[in-house]
């Protein structure tokens, strides 16, 4: 509830609109990784520094979202989400709906 207080006093920009404000790539080479209590782990050697764990995609896509984000310095006003789907060889891919519910397809 909080959240759609703030988002309708602070409208999000889209997703492409913040990459582009920001400077963010439109893809970036992630290694995942399944630690074996059931963790996904992203990391990318094209963000030095940039690690974050989820324990399923809809949490993983929020977590990276935020962390690439914080990254860059975007501001939680401008948006919470730069990437609405994360293709990830042998996870399949995750897709964020408008609803902020996550599609997983293989």
């Amino acid at each position: 509830m909080l959240n759609q207080i703030f988002r309708f006093i602070y409208p999000p920009l889209s997703s492409f609109e913040i990459r582009r404000k920001y400077n963010i790539p439109d893809k970036f080479n992630l290694t995942v990784e399944l630690t074996v209590d059931g963790f996904f782990v992203l990391t990318s050697e094209e963000l030095p520094g940039l690690i974050t764990e989820a324990k399923d995609g809809k949490e993983l896509i929020k977590m990276f979202n935020d962390a690439v984000l914080t990254y860059y310095d975007v501001p939680k006003r401008e948006g919470d989400i730069a990437f609405e789907r994360l293709n990830l060889d042998g996870y399949g891919t995750f897709t964020l709906k408008a609803d902020n519910r996550v599609k997983q397809e293989a």
